[in-house]
């Protein structure tokens, strides 16, 4: 009898890692989901994260609190304001202020943890080099870092039982082709949540980059965009 692969799943609720959760069901690996309550002020993206997590059918759903508030740095985490209605060509000046420092080594280590407890050796993340806002730590270099040093690091690897890999199944994908696969998947994007800044009934704000780059994706992919947006 084959005994199924399990892989862990880096999930926030958003659409990118709502479609990997697609992805990796439909390649037939067991899934174990891991969202992030880190301090950030779009916290209700955990909500979403726990509707997709059972709309996917995960075998577990976990989520973990590492309170990166204290530290601060960040529009997500510090009392910095969210940048509004930038252009794309905005966005790819620079670094924005809505990185958070090094969110997303502090997850794929906790990812990297709960694989080797688990015997996974499969990591899979939603980065993307291409509709991206920047970030350092969504590049392809840096994921090739990463699962050189978990080989390096880790126990299980060390002892020879297996290699760790981090997939990015999107990394060179665009929003609307990332729109595409998810949609020919079967994933509802109305559960999925983007938003930087949302309202306090969690509506998008629909002018912060992510909310930006959701609706051009669904527009350029042609599909309706089911985001409840915050009236302009």
């Amino acid at each position: 009898m084959i005994k199924t692969k399990i892989a862990v799943v880096l999930s926030s609720g958003g659409l990118d890692s709502s479609t990997v959760l697609a992805m990796v069901a439909d390649q037939g690996f067991a899934i174990c989901s891991l969202s992030f309550d880190y301090g950030q002020r779009h916290v209700c993206e955990l909500g979403a994260a726990e509707k997709v997590a059972a709309a996917a059918g995960v075998k577990r759903h976990l989520v973990t609190r590492v309170d990166l508030k204290p530290i601060g740095g960040s529009a997500l985490t510090d009392d910095i304001a969210v940048p509004k209605t930038r252009s794309g060509s905005l966005m790819a000046e620079a670094i924005p202020v809505t990185y958070v420092p090094a969110r997303n080594t502090i997850f794929l280590s906790y990812a990297l943890a709960w694989a080797e407890v688990l015997g996974a050796w499969d990591i899979f993340i939603g980065v993307n080099a291409v509709d991206y806002s920047g970030y350092p730590d969504c590049r392809p270099e840096y994921i090739l870092a990463f699962e050189t040093m978990a080989n390096l690091a880790t126990k299980s690897a060390i002892e020879g039982k297996g290699r760790y890999r981090i997939h990015t199944p999107l990394i060179d994908l665009t929003k609307a082709e990332i729109i595409l696969t998810g949609t020919a998947l079967g994933v509802d994007y109305a559960l999925t949540h983007s938003c930087y800044d949302p309202t306090p009934q969690g509506l998008a704000c629909g002018d912060c980059d992510s909310c930006i780059l959701r609706k051009n994706g669904f527009a350029d992919a042609g599909v309706p965009d089911p985001t409840p947006y915050a009236p302009q």
